[in-house]
């Protein structure tokens, strides 16, 4: 899949064997003045939005990536997508997989670089798995965040999705440590 570029300038399509270096080198940090907190309870959890002070820098380590950066075709049922500026810079990208017996689209993993962050990057890369999902006749989209990363759950709500579960010891063990995977989905559009 290749697509023009769009009004604003970038161009979106499959990624090839050529951007990996590019997608690994990909900048997917973030800095945040708010957190979700969560409170596991008997009967499900619940969020609560609070400010940090100083706020939080988060640097995800090379070795916590766990989408397929690799040719962006490495089957019928994964894609990563990318979108390039004119200069041929990366400005961002979506790891994807589908899951046949679930009918469920996997956000693998989905950067956008923090220069092109709030210009419709990452809603022109979810499009393009939504699309995925449809082609795939995928009944849900579905990915997994860390609570710390409140701008990144801004944008998903945004985007249509909603809670859906909770794993508070996904990241033990790791430099995450003391942070809790939220899950999010959304009916495939």
């Amino acid at each position: 899949m290749t697509t023009a570029a769009d009004a604003t300038g970038y161009r979106y399509r499959t990624a090839v064997p050529e951007d990996t270096p590019a997608i690994k080198a990909l900048d997917g940090s973030f800095t945040t003045g708010t957190v979700f907190q969560v409170t596991a309870t008997e009967e499900g959890f619940t969020l609560r939005e609070v400010p940090v002070e100083p706020p939080l820098t988060k640097v995800f380590p090379e070795d916590e990536s766990d989408g397929d950066t690799g040719d962006g075709d490495d089957g019928t049922d994964s894609r990563t997508f990318v979108a390039q500026v004119t200069s041929g810079e990366l400005a961002g990208f979506v790891a994807v997989s589908y899951s046949g017996w679930n009918r469920r689209l996997v956000i693998e993993d989905i950067e956008v670089a923090p220069e092109h962050r709030g210009k419709g990057v990452g809603r022109a890369l979810m499009g393009l798995a939504t699309e995925f999902a449809r082609e795939r006749g995928a009944g849900h989209v579905w990915l997994e965040v860390t609570n710390v990363n409140a701008p990144a759950i801004h944008a998903y709500r945004r985007m249509g999705f909603v809670f859906c579960g909770l794993d508070t010891t996904l990241y033990d063990g790791t430099p995450s440590r003391g942070e809790q995977a939220l899950y999010m989905s959304m009916p495939c559009p």
